[in-house]
């Protein structure tokens, strides 16, 4: 009855009676503008899936310039990407969209997992792309996952359809396992060198307590202790509160419902060796601090790739698990290298 109760609570915030408030967390300005909306409007679409699943789109941009396509993770949406956005809206064709349940998007019909995962990319790079046109395909973190699947269930598109390809954060599976996150607090909180302590002693959460925050249909706390956790937990050592809000006010955008679901799913994902489809110029960049998704998952990727005679480009940074926040300016400048190196395959890809 409790979970029935709060899965329909969970569904009235899917709905108007907390749209407004969603929507001015993914509005909220920064002093640093990188995090702020973009200054020219996006052209706004909609793609429709088959399972009726209406996926939020923003294209920025010249329509008939070279195109990236940024594809986010859990519990985040297009503004995520930002920075991003910001950096390279001017000069290319920036594309990215809301996985579903996420941002505007709907959740629709079909059980969640590496199929809707998978499919939504591709009816996404259906629509936005042009035909014979590639696109440099970026993922962070979930949306590292649905690259992988994608190329798994739809390998002809990947020379079709990705000019390269980078995974960032990420992992190929077994999260419930290798993840460093869970229990939340197994270590003490701390301001400075100040331990957070209740009743005493210092915050510890059980496993079951950890997931159950996670997969629960409700609204994540908010306030100072949750950007000392974001901070101290998510991100690395010398992450600003500006780079934390921002994180906090595009998680705090996501519907409790859809990021409920959608950990559940992904506790227990395992893709195997989908990245061995990825045939295309690929970098993955892991953090070294990454505690939600630990270097040594995306070792495994670089592993299967190798395996497979597709090399990548296989990077660490010492950064957290948002890595294209906390080194924004690198993340950009690493792109903006590989759209150098790899060059334009719009007319040969088809």
């Amino acid at each position: 009855m409790l979970v029935k109760s709060l899965t329909a609570l969970s569904q009235a915030h899917h709905g108007a009676l907390t749209a407004p408030y969603r929507a001015a967390l993914r509005a909220r300005r920064f002093r640093n503008a990188a995090f702020n909306a973009p200054a020219d409007a996006p052209e706004v679409s909609t793609v429709t899936t088959v399972d009726g699943a209406r996926l939020r789109v923003h294209s920025y941009g010249p329509a008939d310039a070279e195109p990236i396509v940024f594809i986010h993770g859990w519990s985040c949406c297009i503004e995520y990407w930002n920075p991003q956005i910001n950096a390279f809206a001017d000069r290319y064709r920036v594309i990215s969209y809301d996985q579903r349940g996420h941002g505007e998007s709907t959740l629709g019909r079909a059980p969640l997992g590496d199929r809707t995962l998978a499919d939504d990319l591709a009816a996404v790079l259906d629509a936005t792309l042009r035909p014979g046109h590639t696109a440099l395909l970026v993922g962070h973190s979930m949306g590292g996952i649905t690259l992988q699947a994608w190329a798994a269930r739809h390998p002809q598109q990947v020379a079709q359809r990705a000019r390269a390809v980078v995974l960032a954060n990420t992992t190929s599976g077994n999260i419930r396992y290798d993840t460093d996150l869970l229990p939340l607090l197994n270590k003490p909180l701390s301001v400075g060198n100040q331990p957070v302590t209740l009743l005493g002693s210092p915050v510890r959460l059980p496993m079951i307590v950890a997931e159950s925050i996670l997969t629960s249909p409700v609204p994540l706390p908010g306030g100072w202790a949750a950007r000392e956790l974001l901070k101290q937990r998510i991100m690395a050592r010398g992450a600003t509160n500006e780079q934390a809000d921002f994180a906090l006010s595009i998680v705090h955008s996501c519907r409790p419902l859809a990021r409920g679901r959608h950990a559940a799913i992904l506790a227990d994902l395992q893709l195997g060796e989908a990245a061995a489809n990825l045939t295309v110029p690929t970098t993955i960049i892991a953090g070294q601090y990454d505690r939600l998704l630990p270097e040594r998952m995306s070792r495994i990727i670089a592993d299967t790739m190798e395996k497979a005679g597709h090399r990548p480009d296989y990077q660490v940074w010492p950064t957290g698990h948002l890595g294209n926040i906390e080194a924004a300016d690198r993340f950009d400048t690493e792109l903006a290298a590989i759209l150098k190196r790899t060059g334009s395959r719009s007319a040969a890809a088809g």
